[in-house]
């Protein structure tokens, strides 16, 4: 099987990092595989913020639960040591279709180099609050950028679920 589909389709989602840094030659790697997502008229509009420092992990960790109505403690990036937050600018038509292609070429390509991943989502409500803006005009992300997705990356602490069964009648044909 070719290595690209075989890839596609034993990448699963981990909800268990544990602490280990992912080294950053390998986060550069994962991020310019990120860059080369195909995008519409080739505007090249969305940016990634890589972040892997403590402090901001967790505030962004605290506003990400808080925002999904958990309780406190929980840690809804489930212990990734990197987060990568996909931004796109929202007067861009195809900002959203661009960061998700974005997110997927990121967490195949942590896959591909034996790094596990998760798509984060409320990255959105998170850049449009004034707690999240102030995290991003920290890092530099400039205004009218909207969250697409968090890709939280990181080395797995359990073992990757097996693919559920396929659900039929999908695909249509004439």
């Amino acid at each position: 099987m070719n290595e690209v589909i075989k890839a596609m389709k034993d990448r699963r989602s981990c909800r268990k990092f544990n602490s280990t840094p992912v080294p950053d030659a390998i986060i550069d790697e994962i991020v310019e595989a990120g860059l080369y997502a195909a995008n519409g008229r080739g505007t090249q509009c969305p940016v990634i913020a890589v972040v892997k420092d403590e402090q901001t992990r967790k505030a962004i960790s605290i506003l990400n639960r808080r925002i999904g109505g958990w309780e406190e403690g929980f840690d809804p990036f489930y212990g990734a040591t990197c987060y990568l937050w996909v931004l796109a600018p929202k007067d861009n038509p195809t900002y959203i279709y661009d960061g998700s292609l974005v997110m997927g070429n990121l967490m195949l390509a942590a896959h591909a180099l034996g790094v596990s991943s998760i798509w984060i989502h409320r990255a959105k409500e998170e850049s449009e609050c004034e707690e999240g803006r102030a995290i991003l005009d920290e890092i530099g992300i400039p205004e009218g950028y909207v969250g697409i997705g968090h890709c939280a990356i990181g080395y797995s602490d359990a073992e990757p679920n097996a693919a559920a069964p396929r659900k039929e009648n999908r695909v249509f044909k004439k």
